[in-house]
């Protein structure tokens, strides 16, 4: 499999030459970015009429008063200006699935080497989106091929993407994943690693992370439904043994691990046994917000790709997923009650990549966040998921120069997010 991709890997070379390319760097280039409102990242008040000093692939001086001699000077003085943006959630092998037929389409139809390319075209949109940096939460049958999606833009520069973690082929317990359905005598492909028992967990994470992956992906549970009362429950996948080991090999190995978790018994599992993030958690009982608050443990509730999912599946005869939206409102609100480090992510990839992600913005105030909370979540929370807090995340001395505009206030209209039309990764202007 990693011989397919790196043969997708070479087809792609030629791209690096086209003119849709951003144009190679010089030594060390000076550039002046001059911005009508600074909105930095950090928290802190809008600020009018700053200049942002950059050498390099780095924020040199924030406050500049004049460009240096020979600097290039960007004009942006009738834009807002913003970090580059985090989205934790993404699927970039993944072109949508909100029905069956399309998630078999894509693993039984497609050659790897296609889906690597459609993951490459996806990338490129991100960036374009203003997302300079993601965290890809796995291939959905792919194997590792974003691995190498990630080195080639990471390490060796072949194409124009975000910056990106990736966690390689997801785990999940034999019989609750998809591919299912299918006459017993075939052995069909599935969108995860099938793991299974102690050992099994561990063996996983090993082999994973031997193949170049910087965070483990494990889904907890399956098979929702509403309790009286408006509790969302579950059928968990792992059990808690079997967590804890594999939480404990990822960490041990000095690795993250993100947990699908969406439902009362497999977010309290995943809780228990320490993972690093809670993905979706439609609904997070209140102890278990209380110990994610006191741990450290991250909520990424990808808010949008909930809302699409639901229309689709009560058109097909599942309800549920209507009042899970409701269920998940009412979650949200309580983590930011208490004080659970929530992050920006969207699923991008479960809903089309031709849908720009940053409607996730529009949904986080709509669940009760101010917009400049929202803006926070794709910015110093999301790096610090990440942790690369001293990186990225906000503009500042010596971070890298990821920066984007937006043509008005966000604190004003939060949907304006959705159309940055200016776009800077690492010193290097790719949208303007």
């Amino acid at each position: 499999m990693r011989y397919l991709c790196s043969l997708t890997i070479l087809i792609l070379l030629c791209a690096a030459s086209l003119p849709a390319q951003a144009p190679a760097a010089s030594a060390t280039p000076t550039v002046l970015v001059r911005c009508g409102t600074l909105i930095d990242g950090t928290g802190a008040a809008p600020r009018g009429n700053v200049s942002i000093l950059i050498r390099g692939d780095k924020i040199a001086e924030v406050g500049a008063s004049s460009a240096p001699a020979g600097a290039q000077v960007i004009d942006l003085s009738r834009e807002t200006c913003l970090p580059g943006l985090i989205d934790t959630h993404t699927h970039v092998l993944l072109q949508g699935d909100i029905t069956a037929r399309e998630y078999e389409d894509q693993i039984l139809r497609e050659a790897l080497p296609m889906r690597t390319i459609r993951g490459v075209v996806a990338a490129g949109k991100a960036l374009d989106y203003g997302f300079t940096t993601i965290r890809d939460l796995e291939t959905e049958g792919a194997m590792y091929a974003d691995v190498d999606l990630r080195d080639a833009i990471n390490k060796y520069g072949y194409i124009p993407g975000p910056r990106m973690e990736v966690a390689g082929r997801a785990m999940d317990v034999t019989g609750a994943y998809p591919l299912q359905g299918f006459p017993p005598e075939y052995h069909m492909p599935s969108g995860v690693q099938v793991v299974d028992g102690v050992e099994g967990g561990r063996l996983a994470v090993r082999e994973q992370i031997s193949h170049g992956v910087d965070w483990v992906k494990v889904y907890v549970d399956r098979s929702y439904y509403v309790q009286p009362g408006g509790v969302l429950n579950d059928i968990p996948t792992f059990t808690l043994d079997e967590l804890r080991a594999i939480v404990d090999e990822t960490h041990r190995e000095r690795h993250k691990i993100a947990a699908h978790a969406m439902a009362l018994q497999g977010v309290h599992n995943a809780v228990t046994a320490g993972v690093d993030s809670i993905e979706h958690g439609y609904y997070i009982a209140d102890d278990d917000l209380k110990t994610m608050a006191e741990k450290g443990i991250f909520y990424v509730p990808t808010i949008y790709v909930g809302e699409y999912v639901a229309q689709g599946r009560a058109a097909e005869g599942s309800p549920v997923w209507v009042a899970m939206t409701k269920i998940h409102e009412d979650t949200f609100h309580r983590a930011l009650k208490a004080g659970v480090k929530i992050a920006f992510g969207t699923d991008a990839g479960g809903f089309p990549w031709t849908v720009n992600p940053a409607r996730e913005f529009a949904g986080m105030v709509k669940f009760g966040m101010t917009p400049m909370q929202a803006l926070e979540s794709s910015e110093m929370t999301a790096a610090e998921l990440l942790g690369m807090q001293d990186k990225i995340g906000s503009i500042a001395p010596g971070k890298l120069a990821d920066i984007v505009a937006v043509p008005g206030n966000p604190l004003q209209d939060i949907s304006v997010m959705e159309k940055v039309n200016f776009v800077m990764k690492g010193g290097v202007v790719y949208k303007k």
